[in-house]
């Protein structure tokens, strides 16, 4: 993993509110919909669209469409890489 890419993910994971999305996320089997995260976070659906937004674009969760639904898991790859990358600054 490139530099470039240990910095996008350690912005997206600059916000409090991120890192409970993925907290809940890593908690629920891997598999969480976006209605079910409005409802323990206590943030407007717009706002948990921002932050849902900044995770996919940093490619640390990934949006699985089941009919009308999104649910996100995350993306352990990118996870794992991007710890092992970090133990290497």
């Amino acid at each position: 993993m490139n530099l470039k890419s240990v910095e996008k993910i350690s912005k997206a994971l600059s916000d409090v509110n991120r890192l409970k999305i993925l907290k809940a996320i890593q908690s629920s089997q891997d598999k969480l919909e976006c209605s079910t995260i409005v409802s323990f976070l206590n943030l407007s659906q717009p706002s948990i669209s921002h932050h849902i937004k900044k995770l996919v674009e940093a490619d640390l969760i990934e949006p699985q469409k089941e009919g009308r639904f999104y649910y996100y898991s995350l993306n352990k790859d990118v996870w794992d890489s991007y710890l092992k990358a970090l133990e290497k600054l």
